[in-house]
């Protein structure tokens, strides 16, 4: 891992290196008691509500706490997007052909056990219901991980920490987390920020004024009022962002929220002529 000193310190005071995020209630102090305790974290919240921005953050926090950011090991967060064809296998680590010898090759949770850093599992209800079993022993007292291919049962490293997410929407259609598997996270809802911290988090983001913020962030709450009629997940901040992104480099606004905004959410033309609308009348002419 790279020494995060080598690198410049932001305009805004923060530390180099720092994933900027913007607290929205006790989300910080939580997690760090929950990484102080040992205990795993369950984040739950729509698309693009910032859970992701907001485990680099903590990743980054807890790892400088450490005094390891001189350590030579992989990255102080493993990620992992899960989907349907994601098994324990692919996890845990398998058995592959090097030559004429088959070595063991351990998967991303494995390394994150060994080296003791953060493993994210974004998403976790897309996975098959063996790739949640396999986390169990990590999520209560013992924080063991069993690798049964290779008979090894190993010892979670003292700064290990599991973290899964998942968007409780997709509930509807049968994912969703077990109960027994539910029951062993501290758990973190996280939800579409205030009108103002949207609003802010637009600007740091993407460069535009304040002013033109706000109308994205208010073009955010007016189109979320609209879920239920012809959209299946409310607007993102990400998909806010990247609207203004566009604007910051000189794409008309409307082109901007269309592209960037009205394709993504839905490709039923009445309901983008419906985002069309709502954006000529929040956006300045």
């Amino acid at each position: 891992m790279s020494d995060p000193t080598s690198f410049p310190a932001p305009a805004d005071g923060r530390p180099a290196g720092e994933p900027w995020y913007l607290p929205t209630g006790e989300e910080r102090a939580v997690f760090e008691a929950a990484w102080a305790a040992r205990l795993p974290v369950l984040l739950r919240g729509p698309t693009g509500c910032c859970k992701t921005r907001f485990v680099e953050h903590m990743a980054w926090r807890l790892h400088r706490a450490t005094g390891r950011t001189h350590e030579a090991f992989d990255a102080p967060l493993v990620t992992v997007s899960c989907h349907e064809d994601l098994s324990a296998t692919d996890l845990v680590g398998r058995w592959l052909l090097s030559g004429d010898a088959t070595v063991w090759r351990d998967g991303p949770l494995t390394r994150a056990v060994r080296s003791g850093a953060m493993c994210y599992l974004d998403e976790v209800v897309e996975a098959r219901r063996d790739t949640t079993v396999v986390i169990h022993s990590l999520t209560d007292h013992r924080r063991v991980l069993p690798i049964e291919k290779t008979g090894e049962l190993l010892d979670a490293h003292p700064d290990f920490m599991l973290v899964v997410s998942y968007n409780p929407g997709h509930a509807a259609v049968g994912k969703a987390l077990k109960a027994s598997t539910r029951q062993r996270f501290v758990s973190l809802d996280f939800g579409y920020p205030s009108a103002a911290l949207e609003a802010e988090i637009v600007a740091h983001e993407t460069g535009v004024d304040g002013p033109f913020a706000e109308r994205l962030a208010a073009i955010g709450a007016r189109l979320r009022a609209l879920d239920g009629h012809g959209l299946d997940d409310g607007v993102g901040t990400r998909l806010l962002v990247s609207a203004g992104k566009l604007v910051a480099r000189g794409v008309d606004p409307r082109l901007a929220c269309d592209v960037a905004i009205g394709r993504a959410l839905s490709e039923d033309p009445d309901v983008r002529r419906a985002i069309a609308d709502v954006c000529d009348v929040l956006l300045p002419r």
